[in-house]
């Protein structure tokens, strides 16, 4: 080709460059890309939906797979957290095409198609006769794990689980597979089952580098959480992913503010050992709060109050701030006020505080954040609910508070 265009005179210049060969990752086997026959699902195709729970499409209404999707979401019988997300959702769904489902690898659910000469046959079984060969193909990845919501819960049979559990109501995600995986499992939820997978979808930003690059084994820059965890442990590594981070946004990571909250980890040890150490042999349950001060009470409040708000902002999917106010209501308020409140009433011999009223407040608001805090660092709190002085106390993962 190059000869053709040298005697025509059509060659502007010539370079020498290395051509890259796609490469698998796990063989080496070099990858050349083939027109091969595909398996799809038709999204505009009309069908009669069996059944149906979804608000304002009857059981026996004829419908097609992208209305499915767009109607549940138009009216938020499924919401995005963010809200902004709504119209990214209906970006991919407005423009949606014919889904290729079929794919040219050796692990998955093998596609339930056989095939006699120029015979086709689809099922959940076996074809009768001689002869079949089933299709090699395997399913989108997304095919399958866009049944988990039902699948999981023993459908097709109406099994208790399924009746208890589904829809669920909160998925948590990465925006970058709205349409990848919540939106396939929303399409095959409302399809199969008749009803919306889940309620809420929040939906977090991608973990990047502390540069704002997005980590890549090629690239080298990714971070391996169990690394992390041993440093610093596991209860601050969540924490430095989830304050101030909205959802929907990204975040660069940052050893130094996981070190911040192994801090904040440490701090909690140091207030449960003051609190502990000065409390023991206390009757915190049969104690009689009549006897609280006003100021005690004003405490009390202080704290009830951040607490309600906490649980507003977790009722709103506000966790980022949740997680934050906690942060600042345990070191700022309760270790620089509250316990230096209680001090004066300390035992000048043993150093130990005599009041009964310093230790009921004390051990009562300390329940509260410990068990508020308990979603965002459960490990450093279980520790220490074991030695809570309650007798009728259960399992941290499934107090009230």
């Amino acid at each position: 080709a190059v000869e053709v265009l040298r005697e025509k005179g059509l060659v502007v210049s010539e370079k020498e460059y290395t051509h890259n060969i796609a490469v698998s990752s796990r063989g080496g086997g070099k990858i050349e890309p083939q027109v091969k026959q595909q398996w799809f699902i038709k999204v505009n195709k009309e069908f009669t939906l069996p059944h149906s729970n979804i608000p304002g499409i009857a059981a026996g209404e004829t419908v097609t797979l992208k209305q499915l999707m767009q109607h549940v979401v138009r009216n938020k019988e499924v919401k995005f957290n963010p809200e902004n997300f709504d119209k990214h959702y209906f970006h991919w769904i407005d423009n949606l095409r014919d889904w290729c489902i079929s794919r040219q690898i050796w692990f998955g659910h093998r596609i339930p198609a056989w095939y006699r000469g120029e015979e086709i046959w689809v099922g959940t079984g076996t074809p009768e006769g001689e002869g079949w060969t089933q299709e090699e193909d395997t399913l989108d990845t997304w095919f399958s794990s866009g049944l988990w919501t039902f699948s999981t819960l023993g459908w097709p049979e109406e099994t208790p689980d399924m009746k208890h559990f589904h829809p669920t109501t909160v998925l948590e995600t990465g925006y970058d597979i709205i349409f990848f995986w919540v939106a396939r499992m929303i399409l095959m939820s409302t399809a199969l089952v008749g009803e919306i997978p889940f309620e809420h979808v929040y939906l977090h930003g991608m973990v990047r580098d502390n540069k704002g690059k997005k980590m890549s084994k090629s690239v080298g820059n990714i971070i391996d959480p169990r690394d992390i965890i041993a440093d610093y442990g596991a209860d601050a590594a969540r924490m430095s992913l989830l304050v101030g981070n909205p959802p929907g946004d990204d975040i660069n990571f940052d050893t130094n503010k996981v070190r911040a909250y192994k801090k904040f980890a440490n701090k909690l040890w140091n207030i449960t050992r003051f609190v502990y150490s000065n409390t023991e042999g206390f009757d915190y349950e049969a104690f009689d709060t009549a006897t609280l001060t006003d100021d005690e009470r004003a405490l009390i409040d202080q704290w009830l109050a951040v607490k309600a708000d906490v649980a507003n902002d977790i009722d709103n999917y506000r966790l980022y701030l949740a997680a934050e106010k906690l942060y600042h209501y345990v070191w700022h308020t309760f270790a620089d006020e509250v316990i230096e409140s209680t001090k004066e009433f300390t035992d000048p011999e043993t150093r130990l505080l005599t009041n009964g009223n310093k230790k009921y407040l004390l051990l009562f608001i300390m329940e509260g954040f410990i068990k508020a805090l308990h979603p965002f660092m459960p490990f450093v709190t279980s520790e220490i609910w074991k030695d809570f002085p309650r007798t009728d106390k259960k399992l941290l993962l499934v107090e009230k508070w």
